[in-house]
């Protein structure tokens, strides 16, 4: 499940993304992937993994953030309107002609070939992947 970006002014207005957002308070990783599950989506999820983690860094030290990838592939509930972007079920073929970052691909791939877990850095200069670590060894 992806959706648009449609916050004006946001980083990633009009690419397209999947869901998720930050920890509250001390939650651990899976409690945030239920929790912005539920929030974005209304599904509550009953079946998922842990892919991968991604660091994402800019020029700005401030900038950088973690990311824990996950992928379920099993839910309950009633998908609802996201205020965040236009939800919808993709396939894979659809999914590669959509406008998203750059590095989004890198581990989209790795996921489809089912990789096991992975670390994967991901340096942007502005919109432009400048360069991209996986599991210590430089890709791009």
């Amino acid at each position: 499940m992806l959706h648009r970006t449609k916050k004006k002014n946001d980083i990633n207005q009009d690419k397209w993304i999947g869901i998720g957002g930050k920890f509250e308070g001390c939650e651990a990783p899976e409690e945030c992937l239920l929790r912005e599950a539920r929030e974005e989506t209304g599904l509550t999820l009953t079946s998922w993994r842990c892919r991968g983690v991604i660091t994402f860094l800019t020029g700005d030290p401030s900038q950088g953030e973690y990311m824990y990838l996950f992928t379920a592939d099993g839910f309950e509930g009633d998908l609802k309107e996201c205020d965040e972007g236009d939800l919808q079920w993709v396939s894979r073929d659809f999914l590669d002609q959509l406008p998203k970052w750059e590095g989004d691909q890198i581990f989209l791939d790795l996921i489809w070939r089912d990789a096991p877990f992975f670390l994967l850095t991901l340096r942007y200069d502005g919109d432009r992947l400048a360069e991209a670590i996986l599991d210590g060894k430089k890709i791009r």
